[in-house]
């Protein structure tokens, strides 16, 4: 009958088993370091991190937990509920498009399904070459002048699909 040894490895570590760069985890820290003491800090801790790094990456999650005494089903919770948040890299420019009826009775639908087929993406995707991530927004304020959408944060009003392609540079 023969033996087996078995080598005793030491516990797994939350931090081995991160994806996020030491940069990453220093931005985190950092974030966490000026907003956890502030009553109800998480949304402003996920808004900073996401400011930071253009998403809050899925490995966050259990370190935001950690340190605002959540469970990470918490925290999960709120970056999956909120169509703001993204926990994949966005395009180079993100598209904002709003979809409120305002805008729909002045051409969004048609604004609408000419961004989508020109970029070649849905809502929550990215194109293949990285350059445009498109988010629905569920009003921007601009009513008067819609259709509406956010190039990177920058309001564009009366936006047409001539005016869309020339924004973008895109080519239906």
């Amino acid at each position: 009958m023969s033996t087996t040894t078995f080598e005793r490895k030491p516990p797994v570590k939350l931090a081995d088993l991160s994806s996020l760069t030491p940069a990453e985890r220093a931005t985190i820290d950092a974030v966490l370091a000026r907003h956890q003491h502030l009553p109800g800090a998480l949304l402003p801790v996920l808004h900073a991190i996401q400011d930071a790094l253009g998403l809050v990456p899925k490995d966050a999650v259990p370190v935001v937990a950690r340190a605002l005494n959540l469970s990470r089903a918490e925290v999960h919770g709120v970056v999956s509920f909120y169509h703001w948040y993204r926990s994949e890299k966005p395009g180079q420019q993100v598209i904002h498009l709003c979809r409120a009826e305002a805008c729909q009775a002045v051409g969004g639908r048609a604004l609408e399904a000419h961004v989508k087929t020109t970029l070649g993406i849905d809502f929550h995707e990215t194109t293949a070459d990285g350059r445009y991530t498109l988010e629905p927004a569920y009003c921007l304020g601009n009513c008067a002048v819609g259709p509406s959408l956010l190039i990177d944060m920058e309001l564009k009003g009366r936006v047409t699909p001539a005016r869309f392609d020339r924004l973008t540079g895109a080519q239906s």
